[in-house]
């Protein structure tokens, strides 16, 4: 593909040891893209980390949450007239390199959406906030995903302008799924060899998750009364 028609929007808070690299996997594998950060926040050197390693800071200047961060991003991105947008999280490091399968998905045609599905399961849960995920997004369109959160996603970028503001925080992957099926576009899921900061069955990973399930939950709610509303 053309890469000098990509934009990349990635999501970040506090990932001020592996921003850097994960910029520079993405430069390195697309060169010509144009990057950005969305910052949210941070209290840590993320953004002045990614400025170093050649990305456009976008941040919040708060903390706002994953959703309302990564809309900021996604909106700057937008404007550089991109034809494709990849969004990431921050802390994929050098493997964010390969997820050039999620815009060969796009390109190809396969759909609209593509969704990286982890190729290795790494840390979690027991599972609750995700299985809930995965239930709300098939309830509300009927799709059934095995990576419902998955925030490694690649966009045609009029979908993308379809989906925009995100759900708040970490409902943002479950809205943007259920918004683009509603709006006609598929969304499809490519298995991807990928590493990321896990969180395991520590009281911070569980507070984490729970915190996860309350957006989750919120999202879930909020789609099924704007479509009862829509009707």
């Amino acid at each position: 593909m053309n890469t000098s028609q990509l934009a990349v929007v990635i999501a970040a808070y506090n990932e001020g040891d592996r921003i850097a690299a994960t910029v520079e996997a993405l430069r390195s594998a697309f060169p010509g893209a144009k990057i950005f950060v969305a910052d949210d926040g941070s209290t840590d050197d993320t953004a002045a980390r990614a400025a170093q390693a050649g990305a456009e800071v976008v941040s919040s200047g708060k903390l706002i949450g994953k959703g309302g961060a990564a809309s900021l991003g996604a909106r700057a991105a937008l404007l550089t007239e991109p034809e494709l947008v990849l969004l990431c999280d921050g802390d994929l490091a050098e493997s964010a390199a390969a997820l050039g399968v999620l815009l060969e998905a796009v390109e190809s045609g396969e759909g609209d959406v593509a969704v990286a599905r982890f190729a290795r399961k790494v840390g979690g849960g027991f599972g609750f906030a995700v299985g809930f995920a995965r239930w709300a997004i098939n309830n509300l369109v009927g799709l059934e995903l095995a990576a419902p959160i998955s925030g490694q996603r690649a966009i045609r970028a009029d979908a993308l302008g379809q989906v925009l503001p995100f759900a708040p925080r970490f409902g943002m992957e479950i809205g943007m799924t259920v918004d683009a099926t509603r709006a006609g576009y598929s969304v499809i899921e490519v298995e991807v060899d990928l590493e990321h900061r896990a969180t395991g069955r520590s009281w911070r990973g569980f507070a984490h998750r729970f915190r996860q399930l309350i957006d989750f939950v919120a999202v879930w709610l909020s789609r099924r009364l704007r479509n009862r509303f829509a009707q």
